[in-house]
């Protein structure tokens, strides 16, 4: 039993070790590309739901004492997270936070149930455990074609930012989802929001990133 757990515990610092050799920093990163989703330089109010949760959890939202820009996707890394967003998505049975928690929002992990930013926040968290610098790694809300609030995961990569969903299978680009982006974590303090620049007119989902 030991040496299992030697071997398991050296295998997952080698993955820590291989992520952290494709990780760029935010100087390094030309985030002018349209790949990106452009923000604004000030911050922004935070949502409710989010809020209250660092209320509970301090500990996730605290400033980055060394923020990384994006992660240089590997296939390997691309992999893991059609991975995690699949298992997430299909582990978590959809609830809105009236049917589960009786108040119109509530940010916290599922437990077997949730809504889409309880879906988020698992990722985020799989994502963090398996390695990821929790800057890359930023919930986000956007606004659905019918004009309704939603959240979702953004992940900053070296090929753009991308957007892990509850309501889709895929793993796409920002710009490929049917969604006005609004706001998301600050990079630099993921206790801290900032505004979304989103000036696309027709909005059109397309297949993801090969």
């Amino acid at each position: 039993m030991a040496s299992n757990k030697k071997g398991l515990r050296t295998a997952l610092l080698g993955a820590i070790l291989a992520l952290a050799a494709t990780v760029i920093p935010v100087q390094a990163l030309d985030i002018t590309n349209v790949a990106f989703v452009q923000t604004v330089g000030t911050t922004t109010s935070i949502p409710v739901g989010h809020l209250e949760f660092c209320q509970n959890r301090p500990d996730e939202c605290r400033p980055h004492a060394s923020p990384v820009g994006a992660v240089s996707l590997t296939e390997g890394l691309w992999q893991q997270l059609l991975s995690v967003n699949a298992s997430v998505n299909q582990g978590v049975t959809p609830v809105t936070d009236e049917q589960l928690y009786q108040v119109a929002e509530f940010w916290t992990y599922p437990n077997g149930y949730g809504d889409c930013e309880d879906y988020a926040l698992a990722k985020r968290r799989q994502l963090i455990d398996a390695g990821w610098p929790a800057s890359t790694l930023l919930m986000s809300v956007v606004k659905q074609a019918n004009g309704e609030g939603h959240a979702v995961l953004m992940v900053r990569t070296d090929r753009g930012d991308l957007v892990l969903d509850n309501q889709v299978g895929s793993v796409d680009l920002w710009s490929s989802t049917p969604y006005k982006f609004i706001k998301r974590q600050s990079q630099a303090d993921a206790g801290k929001w900032v505004d979304m620049i989103d000036t696309r007119e027709i909005v059109v989902a397309t297949a993801a990133i090969n």
